[in-house]
Formats: C-alpha cells, sequence, structure tokens
C-alpha cells in the first residue's frame, strides 16, 4: 500500500453554513468507505495556509488515490492536491542504493 496526502482546498459556499462542514464531511467519508473500500485513512488536520485540510491515506495503487481525490472533488465544494509520500525509512534506502 502506498502512503498519499491529499491537500483540500474548501470553495466560500461549502463554509458558508457552521453545520455544513460535518455534514459534509460525514458524506464524504461515507462515499470513499463505500466506493474505495481498500482505500485506509490515516488521519486528517484542519491546517491554516492555503489549503483547509490535509489527509494522510493509504491506497493500493495511485488509480485509488485518484479515485479519492475525484470523490472528494465530485461534491462540487472543493479541489484537491495529492501527493506520494515515502516513509522517510524507504527513502534513506532508496537514496543508499543510488550508483555515484
Amino acid at each position: 500500500m502506498g502512503i498519499y496526502i491529499m491537500l483540500t482546498k474548501l470553495s466560500p459556499e461549502a463554509l458558508s453554513r457552521p453545520g455544513g462542514v460535518a455534514e459534509l464531511n460525514n458524506k464524504v467519508e461515507e462515499r470513499i468507505r463505500r466506493e474505495c473500500p481498500d482505500v485506509k485513512w490515516r488521519s486528517n488536520y484542519a491546517v491554516l495556509g492555503p489549503c483547509d485540510y490535509l489527509d494522510v491515506f493509504e491506497a493500493p495503487d495511485a488509480d485509488a488515490a485518484t479515485k479519492v481525490a475525484l470523490l472528494v472533488r465530485s461534491f462540487g465544494h472543493a479541489t484537491t492536491e495529492t501527493w506520494v509520500a515515502t516513509p522517510w525509512d524507504r527513502f534513506l534506502t532508496l537514496a543508499q542504493g543510488l550508483k555515484s
């Protein structure tokens, strides 16, 4: 399973009603659980800066990670940016294996 980081920026309309964010989140979570059963959520954070949320999840491949991002966007409330994350120990192993 690969690790993916997804940054999400909500539209102003998504934040127009105080209770709307939690309601929208529940709908998105349910849809991802239903349509991407192999995806495992590791953590999620509300963040300050150009994005509103940072989510960390595991997916079997890039197609599954792409599907998660598409599902989030399909609600019409957000844009996303998704990155592949390499655990530090794996990164060191790969770096040490490079030829000079």
